[in-house]
This record gives C-alpha cells, structure tokens and sequence, in this order.
C-alpha cells in the first residue's frame, strides 16, 4: 500500500524533518537515509517501523531542516587529483588550453554543505516522538487507500456470491437433461423396444454422484464468508486473503470440471474473471 507522512519537531535543541513514504512489497523492506548523528538509531528505527507496517517497502529519511549552522566545504584532496588529472589527459593528446575553474565546478562532488561542528550521538527516546508522528500521518493515508480497496474487493466478493447462487439454481436442469438425453439414447440404441425406468434412473443416480457440485459450493460460500469478515476487521489482511482467493479459484474450478454444461461454465468463466481482479488488488493492500 502507499502511503506518505511526514512530521518536525525538536530533536537535541534543533530541528528535525522526518519523512515516510511506502509502496507495494511483498515483505517488509526499510530504507533509511539518516545524518550522521542519528547513524546508530538504525535498529531502533527498523523496530518502530516493524511494529507499525505489516509489509511494504518503507523508505525514511531524517534531516536537520535548519542549516544555519551549514557552510560549503570544498574537498581539496580530490579538487586536486581532478585538475591534475585533467592537465594529464591535455598533455597525453596534446590538447590546447588550460584547466579552467567552468571545467572543476562541474565535479559536483568537489562540493558539499558541512556543519562546524559534528553534532554529538542523539538517544532514541529524542527522535521516537517525531518518528511516531509521521508515522501516524502515513498510516492515516494507507487507511484511507485501504478502505477504498476494499469497498472494491467486497464487489468482487458479491460477484463471486451472484454467481454461485447462480450456478447452485442451474445445477438441478443438468440432471433433468442428462435423463433425456440417456433415455432418447437408450430408445434408439435399443431400436423401438421397452426402455428400463429403472435401470435408467440407476444410472442417472450415479451421474449425478459425479456431477454433485453440493460440497463446492458450501465450501465456496464458507471463504466468502470468511473473507467479508476479514475485511471488516482492523488487522492485516493480504496475505490471508492471498490464500482464501487461491482456496475460491480451487473450489471454482471443480465446479467448471464437474458441471459439464455450457450455461455454468459460462458463469464459471466470469467468476475466475473476478478472482483475477481480486487477487490484483491484494497486490496493494496490507
């Protein structure tokens, strides 16, 4: 899910800007980019974090917003080793002119903002509230993008239930039309003579057996159930609906297999169709 948050506050007598962005992932993967003084609060930070997204590639970045105290520092040592470097190449190819400073400016590294003075280790206990803030904020707005997936996941799953109903009122007419159809081919087989009633109700007893699509569809009805309630609730949820859609594509499939007739088939076709739906918008949802 995405999300962004950010707050400021005041972190060891200055202030700091913390920023935190998320996007789909399978896990939970952290990125943090921190200044020097808060380098060894990684592990503290990667906890928080942890704690607060169940998955997702969560990017954090931490600034001091106030730079009065920065001033431009120029890496003599590489300045250096660049314009000899650069005269090197002129005289190996014999080219005219000399180094310039318009030829030095253009190393961007040369350059950099640097404080006076390295700031002192700052403690966790600082840094925690400002980090909960935005933390809070990025929540809120994964909330929101989590509450329109799934109002769209709950169409889905009402597709998927006018669908089964509709397969379930199908189901009985195969029976009807398969002891037609075995009993016209009895008759013509048999050229004219007596049909046995019963021998053709025994065997369309045991068709029916095969084609008894009754467990399906109570299994079927049970995961919609348990995924509607899923997503009423406040916790996770991707990874077990991941399951429930792969259980609902099984429990279709068997329908489509053992209906053998075009109408149901067609309503199983548009019910995979919803599950493919489904399973693309669990890619983005916690």
């Amino acid at each position: 899910m995405t999300g962004f948050g950010a707050a400021e506050g005041e972190v060891a007598g200055r202030r700091a800007r913390v920023e935190i962005r998320t996007v789909n992932h399978r896990w939970f993967n952290l990125s943090a980019r921190l200044p020097v003084e808060l380098g060894a609060l990684e592990t503290e930070l990667r906890e928080a974090l942890r704690r607060e997204f169940d998955r997702g590639h969560v990017t954090l970045s931490v600034r001091w917003s106030d730079e009065s105290a920065a001033v431009m520092g120029v890496d003599w040592e590489r300045a250096e080793a660049v314009v000899a470097t650069l005269r090197e190449v002129r005289d190996r190819f014999a080219l005219a002119g000399d180094v310039t400073l318009e030829m030095v400016s253009r190393q961007s590294d040369l350059f950099g903002s640097r404080r006076e003075e390295a700031g002192s280790a700052v403690a966790w206990e600082v840094v925690a509230p400002v980090v909960a803030a935005a933390c809070a904020e990025c929540l809120e707005a994964r909330r929101r993008e989590g509450a329109a997936l799934a109002s769209e996941i709950r169409g889905r799953l009402q597709a998927l239930a006018d669908g089964a109903k509709r397969v379930q009122v199908l189901a009985p007419a195969r029976l009807l039309r398969e002891h037609t159809r075995l009993h016209a081919q009895l008759t013509t087989l048999l050229d004219g003579a007596t049909v046995d009633d019963v021998r053709v109700a025994q065997e369309i007893a045991l068709l029916a057996d095969r084609l008894d699509i009754t467990e399906e569809l109570v299994r079927f009805g049970a995961h919609l159930d348990a995924a509607d309630a899923m997503l009423a609730g406040e916790k996770p949820v991707g990874k077990a609906l991941g399951f429930l859609a792969q259980e609902l594509g099984r429990e279709v499939n068997t329908m489509g297999s053992k209906a053998n007739d075009p109408a149901i088939a067609h309503e199983v076709v548009a019910m995979k169709g919803e599950l493919e739906k489904i399973r693309e918008q669990l890619e983005n949802l916690e």
